[in-house]
């Protein structure tokens, strides 16, 4: 069973994903509301996997990923982004992010990402 942070400034976004991992066997073993958060709360809870949003306050969702994966090489990072940020999604994958979902969420595609990056 996969440990899950997620990541992301709505809640609403947050209860979604929440939801599909859930229901499909993982475990969220916490949830973060901004870069800042997430670095300590990856620090704290050392999930598999985190999923990640780019566009966020205080610290965006690439400037965690660089820091999280400056402490843990290994860390599991899935950038979640809504349409049209090719660019970042882009830098985010050279930063050393493994996968990304595109917002509104599809449960198989979150599935498929996940389980994808837990199996790698």
């Amino acid at each position: 069973m996969g440990k899950i942070l997620i990541v992301d400034d709505a809640a609403f976004m947050r209860m979604m994903l929440t939801d599909i991992l859930t229901k499909n066997g993982m475990e969220v073993v916490g949830e973060a509301v901004n870069g800042a958060d997430a670095v300590e709360k990856f620090k704290e809870l050392r999930p598999d996997v985190v999923t990640m949003d780019i566009t966020m306050p205080e610290m965006d969702g690439i400037s965690a990923l660089k820091e999280i994966r400056a402490m843990e090489p290994q860390a599991k990072v899935i950038m979640c982004s809504a349409m049209g940020q090719q660019p970042m999604v882009l830098e985010a994958i050279q930063a050393g992010a493994k996968d990304f979902i595109v917002k509104p969420f599809q449960a198989d595609r979150v599935m498929e990402s996940i389980n994808k990056v837990l199996g790698s």
